[in-house]
């Protein structure tokens, strides 16, 4: 929903959050035009080595997690440690760490909270990256 969201400017309920896709997308960032292609990886299970090849194939990173589910925040750490790892490797060109961000979702589902904003606050800090907390 968040990537479409992005695309679209606007809100779409009905998607399948299985669904792996990759979307290609071009907007005008500081009057240049820059071409998306964004990899909705659907959070879904995978072997460690699927998991690796598209952070490879990755140059940002927006790690989601759901405010309503503390394990999808548990996976926050391992996920941009391996980010890291994986982009500090010597095979890679450039050695410069690639932008990521953490993205707290569903902020509006209050009763349904299981991860507070502090807690998503002190992983950001403690991780030196961005954070948002958003809807």
């Amino acid at each position: 929903a968040l990537t479409v969201r992005f695309i679209t400017r606007r809100f779409i309920g009905d998607y399948d959050p299985t669904l792996e896709m990759i979307y290609r997308h071009v907007a005008v960032i500081d009057g240049e035009m820059v071409h998306f292609e964004i990899l909705d990886t659907a959070g879904q299970e995978e072997d460690s080595l699927q998991i690796e090849e598209k952070i490879k194939w990755g140059d940002g990173f927006a790690v989601v997690y759901s405010v309503t589910d503390r394990c999808s925040f548990d996976e926050v750490m391992r996920l941009c440690f391996l980010i890291n790892h994986l982009h500090a490797s010597p095979k890679r060109s450039g050695g410069d760490q690639p932008p990521i961000v953490i993205v707290a979702n569903k902020k509006d589902l209050q009763f349904d909270r299981m991860v507070s904003t502090e807690d998503g606050e002190n992983l950001s800090k403690a991780l030196k990256l961005p954070f948002y907390e958003i809807s």
